[in-house]
């Protein structure tokens, strides 16, 4: 029977080990912590994001970095064909807002728990607790894997999927990288991705925890438009996060400054400006004998209202019968066009994935072997390949280690 290394136990770590599995090639997964899956198990808050149900094309349109790479990957595995493959299994899914998927169950760990049962009944040797230190080549022909207590073990295959630098406390160190450097293959150089932004602003700090939904926005380069979208978002002590800022900091990993970075939220996205020059002549008719630091509670958050009333430079204690057209209008448009000016990105820690990695250009897209080292595969985030948020990224994950598993079925019966 023919053997098969893989380097890490993630998303697409195991999904390569069940695939591989299925072919019957003996399999032996190797995963540096204590436990498979700690990446996976924290995704999506806890309760895994783990596709997008949407049609092929549209997982393209939603990867950032090197999507025509994946063509292959996509095309033969899918996420349909990945929610076919957990509903086999016993996992009832449900889809969300925005196609995202989840278990049933809002719970991660059983998707770790299936994973873990298919690889058990498919015979899939894990170890855990086991680094790669370094590639065994000869001849340029990956021959094993030697781990960092200096033992060999030898495969005919050998799959790195050991992700990337994000999350660095669930084990992605860059490893990979590491690894792959040393027989010849180019790295871009990594940074954070889908990670929260830092403000210029200090009310951001005012307005913490708050979360707004229903809302777009666009992230501006100067003049030049880079990211718009519609969704949620939420401030935090050092700016701003959650799924819209999040994505669109994926537009912003491979800016050279940060300089005339701005934000633009439009409160009320549903109005038109006439219809919300109409809402606020509604507004203050109706409390027209009030202040006009007390008019705006059914309009805005509670937290949200005091920074409105500063930015809208209209004395607070004015009645509201005594605001003028000019400050009407300034309120309006600053519903409209609420602007942050963006410092930096958060680090590594806190980023979801990876942007950069291994050069696509060192690896076959149709198998996913590496150009340089025959036997030698990569998977997941460890490659060049970053996407938005919505399911994309675990479905690039999926994707490749099925299809890096599957071709090392066909190119072991080639041999012979």
């Amino acid at each position: 029977m023919k053997k098969c290394i893989i380097i890490g136990g993630g998303a697409a770590g195991m999904f390569a080990a069940i695939t591989a599995a299925s072919e019957g090639i003996q399999v032996s997964l190797w995963e540096k912590n204590e436990k498979l899956g700690k990446k996976l198990f924290i995704t999506g808050k806890g309760r895994c994001n783990l596709t997008n149900d949407c049609e092929t094309e549209d997982l393209f349109r939603n990867v950032i970095t090197n999507s025509k790479f994946l063509y292959s990957a996509f095309y033969q595995f899918n996420s349909r064909n990945l929610m076919d493959f957990f509903e086999a299994e016993g996992l009832k899914l449900k889809t969300e807002r925005g196609g995202r998927v989840f278990p049933e169950s809002d719970k991660s760990s059983d998707v770790i728990r299936i994973l873990e049962r298919k690889m058990k009944q498919l015979g899939v040797d894990v170890h855990l607790n086991r680094t790669a230190e370094k590639l065994v080549v000869e001849n340029g022909k990956c021959r094993g894997v030697t781990d960092t207590s200096g033992r060999t073990e030898y495969a005919d295959r050998v799959l790195v999927a050991s992700g990337g630098c994000s999350y660095a406390s669930t084990g992605s160190s860059g490893d990979g990288y590491r690894l792959a450097e040393k027989e010849g293959h180019r790295i871009v150089t990594p940074r954070p991705s889908l990670v929260p932004m830092e403000t210029v602003e200090d009310w951001c700090r005012e307005v913490m925890g708050l979360s707004l939904r229903n809302v777009s926005i666009v992230l501006r380069k100067g003049k030049k438009k880079i990211y718009e979208d519609f969704g949620e978002m939420l401030f935090t002590h050092f700016g701003v996060s959650g799924p819209l800022i999040l994505s669109a900091s994926t537009r912003c990993g491979k800016l050279k400054d940060f300089k005339d970075l701005v934000l633009t939220i439009d409160l009320k996205p549903a109005l038109s400006a006439e219809q919300v020059d109409d809402r606020l002549l509604r507004i203050f008719n109706e409390n027209k004998n009030k202040q006009f630091r007390n008019s705006l509670s059914g309009l805005l958050p509670n937290k949200l209202i005091p920074v409105i009333l500063d930015l809208s430079a209209i004395d607070p204690y004015k009645q509201v019968n005594l605001v003028s057209r000019e400050e009407r209008n300034r309120l309006g448009y600053l519903l409209k066009h609420l602007e942050i000016h963006i410092r930096g990105l958060r680090g590594f820690n806190e980023a979801i994935v990876t942007g950069g990695g291994i050069s696509v250009r060192d690896v076959n897209p149709s198998t996913m072997e590496s150009r340089h080292v025959k036997g030698l595969y990569f998977a997941g985030e460890v490659l060049d390949v970053d996407a938005v948020t919505g399911g994309f990224n675990l479905q690039i994950a999926w994707s490749t280690g099925w299809l890096a598993a599957k071709h090392m079925r066909e190119d072991m019966e080639d041999e012979y």
